[in-house]
């Protein structure tokens, strides 16, 4: 039985909606092998998104790779994720030691462990090296498949930011770009869960991946996307909620797709079969989503300084602007002037709050609505 609303993890089906538009681009893409980026918050569907994209490319021409690189701190840990993703996903128990892979693993000592339960996963662990092979070997290895296999594949990379944070970055991601520009038989999708810093990587002029591909900015989920979703979700639970109800949860946390999951699911496991969602029924159910979150909350601030925390406090009392001037400093204590540039970059590189037509807004509405419950 399908769960009614799903939250915290990527969505798939049943759990999925909207996002016509970007699944339309993104399927053109994949098929036509043109590169894709995406870039949002955190939590706003860019892992479902991907995964809606891939389902409905299954059993066609399009072959599809998908790696998580959130644990990867050095360019030779992503070399290895990414090797070991592309054979488990590209190969069959029995091609895995065939053509496709023995190249490759001619000077490897690979341990691969194939389950006698034919639903578990083959586990495979390389232990690449320099001095096994190159950067180019690895990276050039899904293009040497693909070729061989004749068809296309595309190579979806989540988290990407980590590359950002490797040694030498720059030269990392020079290195990157320079084999992947090459590659006709496979495209690749980068996507990951901070912003400011996937920003930095493809929107910088300065930054070898700029331009890299189709730029795809994920904008808020609409109501209008929600609610026939809400409603019958209700429904086939023999439960009801009326649009306005649907619309004033969309409000309560300002479209942002996790949270829409998570508040219709807290208001769901509250109702009776036969009940019907009433407004008197929020206010508790908000308090609910935010005290589910405040431990992670918590450990947000926690490292912040006390000018940080000041700043956080003046954008929540709905100041977005004008922070150097003399009373918003006075008000909200945020030292000099020259204090400012550090505080606003400190708290964009936490992905606190984001830069916006030269306004600063908190990203998280539900954080928002916790810390202005705590703090002022």
């Amino acid at each position: 039985m399908e769960k009614s609303f799903v939250y915290g993890i990527a969505v798939t089906d049943y759990n999925f909606t909207g996002r016509t538009e970007e699944t339309h681009r993104l399927k053109a893409n994949f098929e036509g092998g043109v590169n894709s980026v995406l870039i949002s918050p955190r939590r706003w569907g860019k892992t479902s998104l991907v995964e809606h994209v891939r389902r409905q490319l299954e059993g066609g021409d399009v072959m599809t790779v998908q790696l998580d690189i959130f644990g990867c701190k050095t360019e030779y840990d992503f070399y290895n994720a990414l090797a070991v993703a592309v054979l488990k996903q590209t190969a069959s128990r029995v091609q895995l030691w065939m053509d496709e892979a023995r190249d490759f693993l001619v000077r490897l000592t690979p341990k691969i462990g194939i389950p006698l339960d034919p639903v578990s996963e083959i586990s495979v662990s390389l232990g690449i090296t320099p001095e096994t092979h190159s950067p180019e070997e690895v990276l050039n290895m899904v293009e040497v498949i693909a070729k061989r296999k004749n068809r296309h594949i595309v190579v979806c990379i989540d988290e990407f930011q980590q590359v950002g944070e490797f040694e030498n970055t720059k030269v990392v991601q020079a290195r990157l770009r320079s084999v992947w520009q090459h590659h006709h038989y496979t495209s690749y999708c980068l996507y990951g869960s901070k912003r400011h810093m996937m920003s930095k990587i493809f929107l910088n002029r300065s930054m070898p991946f700029y331009q890299f591909g189709d730029l795809l900015w994920l904008q808020k989920i609409p109501t209008s996307d929600w609610m026939n979703y809400i409603i019958s979700h209700f429904e086939a639970a023999d439960k009801h909620i009326s649009e306005q109800m649907v619309t004033r949860i969309c409000e309560a946390v300002d479209n942002y797709p996790s949270y829409v999951q998570h508040l219709s699911a807290i208001l769901f496991n509250r109702l009776p079969q036969g009940g019907a969602v009433t407004e008197d029924m929020m206010p508790s159910a908000v308090s609910e989503l935010i005290s589910t979150n405040e431990a992670l909350y918590m450990q947000q601030i926690e490292p912040l300084s006390g000018y940080q925390m000041n700043l956080l406090k003046a954008i929540v009392s709905g100041i977005h602007s004008g922070f150097n001037e003399r009373k918003v400093r006075s008000q909200f204590d945020l030292g000099s002037p020259s204090n400012m540039v550090r505080l606003r970059n400190a708290l964009i590189e936490r992905d606190l709050v984001y830069s916006e037509m030269q306004q600063l807004y908190l990203t998280d509405p539900v954080f928002a609505l916790w810390f202005r419950k705590r703090f002022v």
